[in-house]
């Protein structure tokens, strides 16, 4: 079986690069375990032509067109052709794109073609509060008239997208996204410093570490020494040229800037150890489709903070496995880590359960398997 995932965002060095470019790599790598033959097609973030294997993934990345006004057109025959190409030397049985990715691919006939909900331009567009964009809104639901399957990485962004696009009767497949267990080890209680939070994540509003910032003050009421370490690039506010990180650094009172430090992009490895050695990890995103820095967190047994919004309760199970709060209330964020600061012990058994119950609803070897399944279901129909 052959499987071609299209993607712009998948990891290069050097560059950065998106949840969706995070999962192909994770999934992509156990699908070539299993014996499943993977390529992935994207735009470079060059204007070059780059071919590359990645354990078993073999990457091509066609050169970025900027023709004025026939870009989207250029690239995306760019794409379409070196899936033509790909398909003449080994064939391809499924091709799997995001929410807009089918718009104007050109489809070849004997290849099944998939859409994942990652949530898309509609989703994110209501859970921000701004309107959609025509062009974006427009190529959303071609993409979705263009499909043979779909799948989605939450029950939530499954009937949230389907009530936004009018598509009641579709039946979508739910497979969440995947966690590699045995890369995010479970962590020592005795490398956690006292009383840090940290927070791994674009600097953007939706991630909600504005509210966490103005969370501060409560906690180093109770907490003198509380210190925040906040991990992730600076993003630009949507619509905007505008970098958000000047921003909210500016609404950081001088009584609180010396408990909080930006630590700018964190490399994998130094996340995991950021992690470890917190005492709370908080990511209170306004929403998220089923987010990868959460089962992170999760899976390395940490007592973790995150949302009530969205797919919150299909990620964790509230006083069990980790806590949910009001994203949009400070209050509530500072409350929650106060309670975790309050009481270790029961943070060690929260962070226990964590584990366990991460690696069994969401470990890649389940996750794989279950991919594989669907792959195979459609592939032989």
């Amino acid at each position: 079986m052959h499987i071609c995932f299209l993607t712009n965002e998948y990891p290069k060095e050097g560059f950065p690069h998106g949840g969706v470019g995070t999962f192909v790599r994770i999934l992509g790598k156990n699908l070539v375990k299993n014996g499943v033959n993977v390529s992935v097609v994207g735009l470079n973030y060059t204007n070059e032509y780059e071919e590359a294997v990645d354990e078993g993934i073999h990457i091509y990345r066609t050169s970025f067109k900027k023709t004025k006004g026939l870009q989207w057109y250029n690239n995306n025959k760019s794409i379409s052709n070196k899936i033509r190409e790909i398909h003449s030397k080994q064939p391809i049985d499924i091709v799997e794109v995001s929410e807009l990715g089918l718009a104007f691919l050109q489809k070849i006939k004997g290849i099944k073609y998939i859409i994942r909900m990652h949530g898309g331009h509609h989703y994110f567009a209501k859970a921000e509060n701004r309107n959609v964009e025509f062009w974006k809104a427009f190529q959303e639901k071609r993409s979705f008239s263009r499909a043979d399957y779909v799948l989605a990485v939450s029950n939530y962004v499954a009937e949230t997208t389907k009530e936004l696009l009018n598509l009641n009767n579709l039946s979508v497949k739910v497979i969440y996204n995947p966690i590699d267990s045995k890369k995010f080890y479970q962590s020592r209680c005795d490398k956690i410093n006292k009383q840090t939070i940290f927070f791994a994540g674009s600097l953007v509003e939706k991630k909600g570490i504005r509210q966490l910032i103005k969370a501060m003050p409560y906690i180093i009421k109770e907490y003198p020494n509380t210190h925040l370490y906040i991990a992730g690039r600076d993003a630009n506010i949507p619509g905007t040229n505008k970098p958000y990180r000047p921003i909210i650094e500016k609404e950081i009172s001088e009584e609180i800037r010396s408990n909080i430090t930006f630590l700018g992009v964190v490399s994998n490895e130094s996340i995991m150890q950021y992690i470890e050695r917190s005492e709370v990890c908080c990511y209170p995103s306004h929403m998220e489709a089923m987010p990868l820095a959460w089962l992170e967190v999760l899976a390395m047994g940490k007592a973790f903070v995150g949302s009530t919004t969205g797919p919150g309760k299909e990620a964790v199970n509230d006083g069990v496995t980790g806590w949910l709060v009001n994203p949009f209330n400070s209050v509530d964020i500072a409350n929650k880590i106060i309670e975790v600061f309050n009481d270790p012990n029961q943070a060690k058994i929260v962070g226990e359960n964590a584990r366990l119950e991460t690696i069994k609803k969401f470990d890649i070897s389940i996750i794989a398997k279950q991919n594989i399944d669907f792959y195979n279901k459609i592939k032989n129909r």
